[in-house]
């Protein structure tokens, strides 16, 4: 094998894992683009791993900086649109909707398209990855998402449901569990909490 088709089998595999390793992160299950947003970076990868696989003026190193780099970027964004609310309690936030990319009568169609009239029939409202509105009408006992996921407590719905970390981490002692990143996804159903382990 010459040393240019070394080069360029290294830098498929370095591509390949790093597609695997965003999938697995991000929990999309695979690369088929459900929004705008991974259209493009569906794009950009392609671009990164295309356009450099076979050019011999970049070096393995720059090219695994490169990915490192749509990696950060990639997961930062997933971070943004995974934490945006741009309804709570009845409240609409402009800036939040707007950093989605959504337009008043973006929002206004989404919520008429889940027969909601008014704000105030929204106690919380996310855009979730694939562009589809999810929401908890207020008057709602259970919220639809988990408390935890992965280890992670999501602060956001402690706060939908009125409750704290604080009360979390007392409520989860007393059913033995120490560690919250010893827990897969926790639920918060009518008043009681589901968990389950890893």
């Amino acid at each position: 094998m010459t040393s240019l088709s070394l080069t360029v089998a290294i830098k498929l595999a370095l591509g390949l894992i790093s597609i695997v390793f965003v999938i697995n992160v991000t929990g999309k299950g695979n690369l088929a683009p459900s929004s705008a947003t991974d259209q493009v970076q569906n794009f950009v990868l392609g671009g990164i791993i295309g356009g450099t696989i076979y050019s011999s003026t970049v070096s393995i190193i720059q090219y695994i900086v490169i990915l490192i780099i749509w990696t950060i970027l990639i997961l930062l964004l997933k971070w943004l649109i995974t934490n945006i609310r741009f309804i709570k309690h009845g409240q609409l936030d402009p800036e939040a909707y707007r950093s989605k990319g959504l337009s008043t009568s973006d929002v206004a169609l989404k919520l008429r398209s889940q027969g909601i009239f008014q704000l105030k029939g929204v106690k919380r409202a996310v855009i979730e990855q694939n562009s589809q509105l999810i929401m908890d009408r207020s008057g709602d006992e259970n919220p639809k998402y988990p408390i935890i996921t992965d280890g992670v407590i999501q602060t956001e719905i402690l706060d939908t449901i009125g409750e704290t970390e604080d009360w979390l981490n007392e409520e989860l002692q007393k059913m033995g569990y120490e560690n919250v990143s010893d827990i897969f996804i926790t639920e918060y159903d009518k008043g009681n909490i589901n968990v389950v382990t890893y």
